[in-house]
């Protein structure tokens, strides 16, 4: 996703944002199966694993590389410093999403969805599932901490699949290759299994790759049931939720809240449509909706 009027630059290699999801999807066609609460097909090859990263776009794999050369510990260290004084601005949530659908997209004509189209289209789906309120409250909302590219933030910095720093990196993050420019990288003690956490230390006391995930579970951590807020905070890390990688730094927490993830994973990569939801006619629903769990306005 560009800012309208703003030319491509090297730091912001997609399109748009939604390119990423796009290639996320072609990753994992299908949702995990509720059941066996398995993401990927135990009977998948590792070539084929891998023909995804064969067939992506050049400015998907240059994504990758920034992504996976920048998102280094002091880096995510800084930004949380930074970003999680949460002093950008104040706003509620509707009027965050209006913020937000002021990122346009240049790259396709043949499509009016804005962002406001996107979230509603997976609260909408959330809602006519008969799910919790609070549900459809996490699926508006799960996507808000792309105002990040608004605060000038690159997109490597607000969108990808997140990943622990501060330890050894999994094969099965995406591109791992790509670490190999990554000056933790040559870090011993950032290259163990535990790195610096220890052995089911919890998720929470786990730095993740910087990006909207983490900056929209804070902004609204203070106001929603445990597991919205496992939704929002964990929903770009397939390495854990898809590919069962970095268990041993997991607690029972969230081993009991995984499957709510995968649950909402069902919604955020599967619901994407052409048909633009009338967010006219659904905005005094989700204004309700929104005054149930938030004040007026919010830290950003």
């Amino acid at each position: 996703m560009t800012i309208s009027g703003q030319p491509k630059d090297p730091q912001n290699p997609l399109d748009d944002l939604e390119e990423w999801d796009d290639f996320v999807k072609t990753r994992y066609p299908k949702p995990a199966e509720k059941q066996s609460l398995v993401g990927t097909n135990p009977d998948k090859t590792e070539e084929e694993f891998r023909n995804y990263e064969a067939e992506a776009r050049e400015s998907v794999r240059e994504f990758y590389r920034l992504n996976h050369r920048g998102q280094t510990l002091d880096f995510v260290r800084e930004k949380r410093a930074d970003f999680l004084q949460l002093n950008r601005r104040e706003m509620g949530v509707w009027e965050a999403a209006e913020f937000l659908n002021t990122l346009i997209d240049d790259s396709d004509p043949d499509t009016d969805l804005s962002q406001l189209d996107h979230l509603l289209q997976t609260s909408e789906q959330i809602r006519k599932d008969g799910h919790p309120r609070w549900f459809i409250l996490a699926g508006l909302m799960h996507d808000l901490g792309k105002v990040l590219c608004l605060f000038g933030e690159p997109q490597w910095a607000v969108v990808g699949d997140t990943f622990p720093v501060g330890c050894a990196y999994s094969d099965k993050i995406v591109f791992p290759e790509y670490f190999d420019n990554n000056p933790d990288k040559q870090n011993g003690d950032l290259q163990t299994p535990l790195g610096i956490y220890e052995e089911g230390c919890g998720l929470d006391n786990v730095l993740l790759s910087w990006g909207h995930d983490e900056y929209i579970y804070h902004v609204t951590k203070d106001y929603l049931p445990i597991e919205a807020q496992y939704m929002l905070r964990y929903h770009s890390f397939y390495p854990w939720h898809r590919e069962k990688e970095y268990t041993h730094l997991t607690n029972e927490q969230d081993r009991e809240m995984l499957s709510w993830v995968l649950e909402f994973n069902r919604y955020d990569l599967y619901t994407k449509s052409h048909e633009a939801p009338d967010a006219t006619a659904l905005r005094s629903f989700y204004e309700e909706l929104i005054a149930e769990y938030f004040p007026a306005k919010l830290r950003w």
